[in-house]
């Protein structure tokens, strides 16, 4: 048996108006089992029950794939990813793009690598701290990155847009009521190349507010960043 109820997946998936074939929902159930039961042994999220899953998961990582431009074939970094969200849904749904995983904890890459073998994903992941692999040869070499952590935008820019190069995008999925995290981080983005392009406000299936913040990339990162304290 599922872990989540699937006809309730397909449901909600078609209300936010991405319909979902029989192998997209089978690659979710699958993921969803993985997920739960490795929870069980380590600490990979709070939100466990089938609804959370559905909805604070799987519907919240792939909503911003309605409300940006994301082109087709994008590099994508999911930077500090945890237990792969966004970008694990959002390849499931986009199975056109070509997404990286780095995360600091070895033991969530073991797991990341499990579900990409497992869901046929061909996802490169990454055992680094963001800091460090930003000084690599993924520096500038992505089109989009993205961060649903719950670090500042202030923080999370200065983790993810060294990552993006010039022309591409970084997608941060915050929650609701950050208008003035939004406005400290202005000057920092500026000086990391970047350019705050579009702020959405909308709401999950089940009425939890998000917002998703764009910020363009316009100019190359200077190579003092990001800074290994990033304050």
């Amino acid at each position: 048996m599922a872990t989540i109820d699937l006809e309730r997946l397909e449901s909600v998936f078609s209300g936010i108006d991405i319909p979902l074939s029989d192998g997209q929902i089978s690659s979710f159930a699958t993921y969803s089992d993985m997920l739960v039961e490795k929870n069980k042994v380590m600490n990979l999220t709070a939100v466990t029950d089938p609804e959370g899953i559905v909805i604070k998961h799987f519907a919240d990582s792939c909503l911003p794939l309605k409300i940006a431009n994301v082109p087709r074939g994008a590099k994508l970094i999911d930077v500090g990813t945890g237990a792969g969200f966004p970008s694990i849904p959002m390849k499931i749904v986009r199975p056109d793009l070509e997404i990286t995983l780095l995360d600091s904890l070895n033991k969530r890459v073991n797991f990341l690598n499990d579900v990409s073998a497992a869901l046929n994903l061909g996802a490169e992941c990454i055992h680094s701290r963001a800091e460090d692999g930003a000084r690599t040869a993924l520096r500038e070499s992505f089109d989009v990155a993205t961060a649903r952590a719950v670090a500042r935008l202030s923080v999370l820019s200065e983790y993810c847009l060294p990552y993006v190069k010039p022309g591409g995008m970084f997608l941060a999925l915050k929650g609701s009521g950050c208008a003035d995290e939004i406005a400290d981080a202005k000057e920092i983005i500026a000086k990391l190349g970047g350019k705050i392009a579009q702020i959405t406000e909308y709401q999950l299936p089940n009425g939890d507010g998000r917002t998703l913040v764009v910020i363009e990339k316009i100019s190359p990162t200077g190579k003092e960043y990001p800074r290994r304290v990033v304050k």
